[in-house]
């Protein structure tokens, strides 16, 4: 902040002064150590603001047991660490990751007696390393998916080429194995050195030749095709969603140490996905359409800008925030315990003005409410009615999105207030209760970053595009 963005062009004991009462409690660089003890000597930070930020770091440290009188922390080693249980913790954290994109004609899960014998192929075919990302500790060993898919079934494995896919006679033999094997799995994606800390991507693409590899090998390819890709954050692969020999493609993000056992799980249907994208896959023009340094989540009309983000962006995507598959089939039925919401302001309280899209008509009488000064005990009762219509047994993520009133300028299109995973054998069918404040839920934030209350319909909203159900919610403030 201080020697990069060189915000306010403060010096660096206002700049200490600054986060701190912002909420800073540690500094993991030399500013608190050099600067603070000034900061203090002229007033500029307080005492008790020491005191409020060392409490805060005291109490983690109690929370993990340091001044218990134990040494139990102290002497954990591998052995712990690496525990059946913790391990299991992180292939079933795995499995709830992996994003299922694509399936047609149900070519998942595999099956033992039909795909008795797979190519698995592609860069991360024997993955290791790459599957932990970044900022991870030492892993307790590495299940790499050619292992894991090795205790399924007969697999050959040619690795093809690494990322970038320059190797010519490693893509042929690839091709040879798909052409003679019962199924092919191609494991691509990226890895660090395209995507890190410090490290931006040039775009939202797969490698040229990775693109070529993938294409070539499912066109020789005898059996059904997946594509299991590894990455960390979005990519446009327009071209295997429409790529009909492709049949099912995976998300795996960088799944971990268990990774391979993971996706194998997923493969041969032990697991059913029930992953959903926690970001937009936006199409690769994306990035040409506004400069990187433009911070704005809303578009910015006269310079064309589009909007960031599910909230603010409504152009064409590869796949949109909270999309993914599952083996199974889910149905909402939607209900409200109360079919509004009623505001009743203080009598010291302001009314504030919004800002309405032309020809939207007159406005409320009170538009809207700052939640700052508004009793914030309402409460939106939701009851969802999830089904599984399908024939194997699965969990569902019902991911809740509260839409603005229509006529609202500048609202986001919607956004989450809440959302619960719940698991349904085949044909069973569960009223799921959720509760949210409506405060919360409802709120938006106006040109002045005030968060406020509309008054106004709001449409609550269940589901993802595939399966969705809504329900009308006005909220008068009176």
């Amino acid at each position: 902040m201080h020697d990069d963005q060189k915000w306010l062009n403060d010096t660096p004991i206002n700049s200490v002064m600054r986060v701190m009462k912002a909420g800073l409690d540690l500094d993991c660089g030399p500013y608190y150590t050099n600067f603070t003890v000034e900061a203090v000597r002229t007033g500029k930070v307080k005492e008790i603001e020491i005191d409020n930020a060392l409490k805060n770091l005291y109490t983690v440290l109690m929370r993990l047991g340091f001044f218990d009188g134990s040494s139990e922390y102290q002497n954990l080693g591998k052995d712990a660490i690496c525990s059946k249980t913790n391990t299991d913790v992180a292939a079933d954290a795995a499995r709830q990751g992996i994003v299922l994109l694509k399936n047609d004609n149900n070519a998942l899960p595999f099956n033992n007696n039909t795909q008795k014998h797979i190519a698995v192929v592609g860069p991360h075919a024997n993955a290791s390393a790459v599957m932990i990302g970044n900022y991870a500790g030492v892993p307790c060993h590495y299940i790499t998916p050619l292992q894991a898919l090795s205790m399924d079934t007969h697999v050959d494995i040619e690795l093809g080429c690494d990322v970038w896919c320059h190797n010519q006679a490693a893509k042929d033999h690839a091709k040879q194995l798909a052409s003679t094997t019962d199924a092919t799995v191609i494991f691509a994606g990226i890895d660090l050195g395209i995507e890190a800390e410090s490290l931006d991507r040039w775009d939202l693409n797969l490698p040229p030749d990775q693109i070529t590899f993938i294409n070539e090998v499912s066109g020789a390819s005898k059996g059904p095709v997946v594509l299991v890709l590894f990455s960390g954050g979005g990519l446009d692969i327009t071209f295997a969603q429409n790529n009909t020999k492709i049949n099912s493609i995976l998300w795996a993000g960088y799944p971990g140490e268990e990774g391979g056992q993971a996706i194998a799980d997923v493969l041969y249907g032990r697991y059913n996905p029930s992953g959903k994208l926690p970001i937009t896959w936006y199409q690769n023009g994306y990035t040409e359409m506004l400069p990187m340094t433009s911070m704005k989540f809303r578009p910015v009309d006269e310079l064309g800008y589009p909007g960031r983000t599910y909230k603010f962006y409504d152009g064409p995507v590869v796949y949109p925030f909270g999309f993914g598959l599952s083996y199974t089939q889910f149905t909402y039925n939607l209900s409200l315990a109360q079919n509004s919401t009623a505001i009743n302001i203080k009598h010291n309280q302001k009314c504030l003005p919004v800002d309405y899209k032309p020809n939207s008509g007159p406005a409320p009488s009170c538009p809207a409410v700052n939640i700052d000064d508004t009793d914030c005990s309402h409460a939106i009762g939701l009851v969802v009615q999830v089904t599984n219509t399908g024939k194997i047994d699965g969990s569902n993520v019902i991911i809740v999105y509260a839409k603005p009133p229509a006529n609202i300028a500048g609202a986001a299109i919607k956004k989450v207030i809440a959302f619960q995973k719940v698991f349904l054998k085949a044909g069973a069918s569960q009223a799921v209760p959720i509760s949210v404040n409506a405060c919360d839920g409802l709120t938006l934030v106006d040109k002045s970053a005030y968060q406020i209350m509309a008054a106004g319909q709001y449409t609550i909203v269940i589901g993802d595009g595939n399966t969705t159900a809504t329900v009308p919610l006005p909220v008068n403030i009176s």
